[in-house]
């Protein structure tokens, strides 16, 4: 999904020096992860051991020729004759404003999954089941985009919630915060319609006062969500749970036959078990009301693919 240089501008509000045509279909923050160049637009990001802006040069090299930034580059017109530099103020902002104009595309199931431990397993096992990798390639599976290895952070969200295309019928993201006032940024790229929190445990406790303080900011995540799955088993994320105006409901360790013996992974898998089977629940309603309106041209209702037992012990057995 690609959208021309002249409206990414217009989303992130920036001022662009000049005026070569160009589609941008890759985002990119580091260098080193650069694949296709002339549909690339790089964010030349600060932090505190580096900076983006130092990178232009060797990217401009090796053909891209679009960037954001918050300076120009010195001689910018002829020393980079064919770039489209667009000038804002905080190009990490620009960032996130770009992708939460892409996530406002898409009218699908988005799940987002916060909590102290066990956000990628949870997104991976997820993943597994909604797709359908380890099934018969018949069965009835989705279209899925979920966030590349723990791409959780005010970088990672945006650039994986970017994925989304025209064929993606789910999207499982993670969000994770280290201190107050993260999450609100990452909810709003987000969107999440269904949400996961794992548990509250003392991962980046030492930014927080206290262990309900950092309950209640990664809840942040959920203020628009539908629903929210919670671990039955927690109680600091019991004591907030009822604070969201959404539909809440606990999930319980799984109790299956699993290749595993610990309480994280049954809980995990009882979080991913009760958000696929909603997912798939939801699918069918959706497909009986499509059915009734349209009279099914073939006459039949697909089989639908759900989270039974056996096949989601199957999808866990094959992960490892």
């Amino acid at each position: 999904m690609n959208y021309s240089i002249e409206k990414v501008t217009t989303l992130i509000g920036a001022h662009r020096y000049g005026d070569t045509p160009a589609e941008v279909g890759f985002l990119l923050t580091d260098s080193r992860s650069l694949c296709f160049p002339e549909e690339t637009l790089f964010f030349a990001l600060k932090s505190e051991r580096n900076d983006g802006h130092h990178y232009i040069d060797e990217l401009y090299r090796r053909g891209v020729r679009n960037f954001v930034v918050g300076q120009l580059p010195q001689d910018h017109a002829s020393k980079y004759p064919d770039a489209n530099f667009l000038k804002v103020p905080q190009p990490l902002e620009a960032l996130q404003r770009l992708t939460e104009r892409h996530r406002d595309e898409f009218q699908i199931p988005i799940v987002g999954i916060t909590g102290s431990n066990g956000k990628t397993i949870v997104k991976e096992w997820l993943y597994q089941v909604l797709s359908g990798v380890n099934t018969d390639p018949s069965a009835n599976a989705m279209a899925v985009i979920r966030s590349p290895r723990s791409y959780n952070s005010q970088i990672g969200v945006p650039l994986s919630v970017w994925l989304l295309n025209e064929q993606t019928q789910v999207g499982i993201f993670e969000a994770g915060i280290s201190k107050p006032g993260e999450m609100a940024s990452l909810r709003d790229i987000i969107q999440p319609t269904i949400g996961v929190i794992t548990n509250i445990g003392a991962a980046h406790q030492e930014n927080f006062r206290s262990m309900d303080e950092k309950c209640i900011e990664k809840l942040k995540l959920f203020h628009d969500a539908e629903v929210v799955f919670y671990p039955a088993s927690d109680p600091v994320i019991a004591r907030h749970i009822g604070e969201l105006k959404c539909k809440t409901i606990p999930y319980h360790a799984w109790e299956g036959g699993l290749p595993f013996i610990d309480r994280a992974s049954k809980e995990n898998a009882g979080a991913c078990a009760a958000v696929a089977q909603y997912i798939f629940d939801s699918r069918g309603k959706r497909r009986e009301e499509r059915g009734k309106n349209e009279k099914m041209r073939n006459g039949e209702n697909e089989k639908l693919l759900t989270p039974n037992s056996s096949l989601f012990t199957l999808h866990l057995s094959r992960s490892e």
